[in-house]
Formats: structure tokens, C-alpha cells, sequence
């Protein structure tokens, strides 16, 4: 980030340490800054108590945005609909790309500010009139969440901190005495805080109990429905074996579960839709990245090629654990963030 405090900032306040830290970076930095928190399923009053506490702390005036119906219909419907067709969700990619840099832009704009600010660990620089995305410092860094995020958007973007670690922020948090300094890390799916995706997926979905089959397609058992099953889930499955079973494929149109065992679950090449790309328009020809098709997943060295109707195919030169349709793949180059897309089969 260029150190040029001109213009005015809106910070999207979450309640947490990472989104309040970036704001006293910046006011410090003699930016002019306004904070907002972003009203959802899963934001709860104390959230928001933190992120006002946290605008009165800098002196700062503070906005409550209502996002509750856009994140029904854009996240939370996608989510249900992508688990009914025997798929893995990542809603954090999504709520990047339509509500935290979409919506909340809009919010800003409409404000008569011209950019916004988030705590997510990662950096956006500009290269002869490109925006690029780069990786965070370490382990804690968050681009694999950014990717889908365009041009224009980038362009509107400040990420205080790329440049910082975890520890890092937590020691300036103290230090700038903010009322979030001590608060604990967020649930990763804010509308599930207790983490039952089977409890939270019954209230929209009927299960639908089908076959279980082993990976010759040999019926073994049955499994109470495919929304409560995601690849390389262990528990759960109920069928007794030497070795315990994994979910290795679900079989949406079939309504089938198919099982394997710890070996089975590793593959290594995927084909991957809805693609977006960053540093640069489009995927012509063979490139040789590092990958990951987790957030948690380490960066894995594939070649990625162009591969049907705005598809590419990922060969990662190492087998990895649980590719899933649904999850997010994304490329990079050294700390470069080149883009990324949906699994939509591995093969």
C-alpha cells in the first residue's frame, strides 16, 4: 500500500482484532477513515458492540449496513443448493466476492468514499495498470479467500495487513489499547457458530437416505442422506471394515455415497469452472503454478491448461487429500496470486 493519506477510507469494522487493527494502522498513517459493520445471519450484537466500541476508541464515525437479505439469497441459498447436489461450499470465497467488495463498495460509494479497507492478510499492488493480488506473511494469510475478487474491485481495495503476522497484529492491537486486542478468532462459517453444518442443513434440506457403495460399486451399506457427507469425511459413514472408511465420491444424480479407504482419497487431477484470473486475462496456454485446493492445504507444484468450455484441467505433480467439487483451487506464482476457479470434477 502506497503511503499517500489522501481520500477517505471506510474500514469494514467485523468486531474482531484483525479488521480493528487495520483501522488504527491506517489512522495512524494520517488516513481519514470511517468504520462500518456488515449486518448478516451469524453477526451477532456483541459483534457489533465490539465494532462501535472500537470507532469510538479511534474517534471515528461508525455505520451499520443491513445485509441480511442480500447474504440469504447470494450465500446462504448457495450453500444449501450446493449440498443438495453432493457438493462442499466455499461461502467465504462467495461472501468476499458479492458482499464484502460488492455491496459493501456500493455502501461506500454511496457515502462519498472512494475506497475500502478489511483485515484480511493479503496485499493488492499495482503493476503497469494491473491490480495484483499477493500473498500475506504467513501461515495466517488469506488470499485463497480473494481470488474471485475483478479489477475493478481490487483497484478500490486497501489491506493494511499483507505485511503483518497474526502475532504481529495481536501486539499492536494491545498497543493501540483497542477493546478487541484479547477477543478470540471467528468461527470460519459466521451462520454456523457451532459448527453442525448436518443440524444447520436440516432446516432447509429432507434428507434422503440412498446406497452406500465401495469404490467397485459394490453396495455396502446406506448413508441417510448426501447433504450430511463431503469427500474425505471419516465419522459417520456406519459400516464396519478392517480399515476405517472414507468418503471418496458422492454420486449426487444416483443419490450415492462411495467409500474407500485412507489411500483412496488421494488424487491429483481436477477440472476446475467459473474461473477468474488476476494477473492476467485469461489461461492460453500450459503453466507450471503452485497450488492449493484447501485453505488449510500447503501450496502444491501442478501445471494448469486450458480445457474445454472456460474450464482448465490442474494436474498437481503429488496425489492430495480429499480434492472436492465445490472447494475453491487457486494458482500462484512465488507470493503472486494468479487466479483460481470452482472444482467441478475430479477426475
Amino acid at each position: 500500500m502506497k503511503e499517500n493519506p489522501t481520500g477517505k477510507i471506510l474500514v469494514a469494522l467485523s468486531g474482531g482484532v484483525d479488521s480493528s487493527t487495520a483501522a488504527a494502522i491506517l489512522k495512524e498513517k494520517g488516513f481519514m477513515i470511517e468504520g462500518a459493520i456488515m449486518v448478516f445471519e451469524g453477526v451477532l450484537d456483541e459483534d457489533i458492540d465490539y465494532a462501535s466500541g472500537v470507532a469510538q476508541k479511534l474517534n471515528i464515525p461508525f455505520h451499520v449496513f443491513d445485509f441480511a437479505k442480500e447474504y440469504q439469497e447470494k450465500i446462504i441459498e448457495n450453500f444449501v443448493s450446493e449440498y443438495s447436489h453432493g457438493r462442499t461450499p466455499n461461502p467465504c470465497v462467495l461472501c468476499n466476492k458479492f458482499i464484502k467488495f460488492d455491496l459493501f463498495l456500493k455502501k461506500a460509494t454511496e457515502l462519498g468514499i472512494d475506497k475500502i479497507a478489511t483485515g484480511h492478510y493479503a496485499g493488492v499492488e499495482e503493476d503497469d495498470g494491473r491490480f495484483i493480488l499477493k500473498r500475506g506473511k504467513d501461515k495466517n494469510e488469506q488470499s485463497y479467500f480473494l481470488y474471485r475478487l475483478d479489477q475493478k474491485q481490487l483497484s478500490k481495495i486497501v489491506l493494511p495487513l499483507g505485511l503483518y503476522t497474526k502475532q504481529e497484529v495481536r501486539k499492536l492491537a494491545a498497543e493501540f489499547n483497542l477493546p478487541t486486542a484479547q477477543r478470540k478468532k471467528s468461527q470460519d462459517v459466521c451462520f454456523i457458530p457451532d459448527g453442525d453444518y448436518t443440524a444447520y442443513l436440516k432446516k432447509f434440506l429432507k434428507p434422503k437416505p440412498g446406497p452406500v457403495l465401495d469404490k467397485t460399486g459394490k453396495k455396502i451399506g446406506g448413508h441417510k442422506g448426501i447433504v450430511f457427507y463431503t469427500n474425505g469425511q471419516r465419522k459417520g459413514i456406519g459400516i464396519s471394515h478392517k480399515n476405517p472408511y472414507y468418503v471418496i465420491r458422492i454420486d449426487a444424480q444416483n443419490n450415492a455415497i462411495y467409500v474407500g479407504e485412507k489411500n483412496d482419497i488421494y488424487k491429483s487431477k481436477l477440472i476446475a469452472k467459473d474461473l477468474n484470473f488476476i494477473s492476467v486475462n485469461s489461461l492460453e496456454e500450459k503453466l507450471q503454478v503452485l497450488a492449493k485446493a484447501r485453505y488449510f492445504a500447503p501450496l502444491s507444484e501442478a501445471t494448469i491448461e486450458p480445457y474445454s468450455y472456460k474450464c482448465v484441467k490442474v494436474e498437481f505433480k503429488s496425489p492430495q487429500w480429499a480434492l472436492t467439487p465445490g472447494q475453491s483451487v487457486v494458482f500462484y506464482r512465488d507470493d503472486l496470486v494468479l487466479g483460481g476457479g470452482i472444482i467441478d470434477e475430479v477426475l
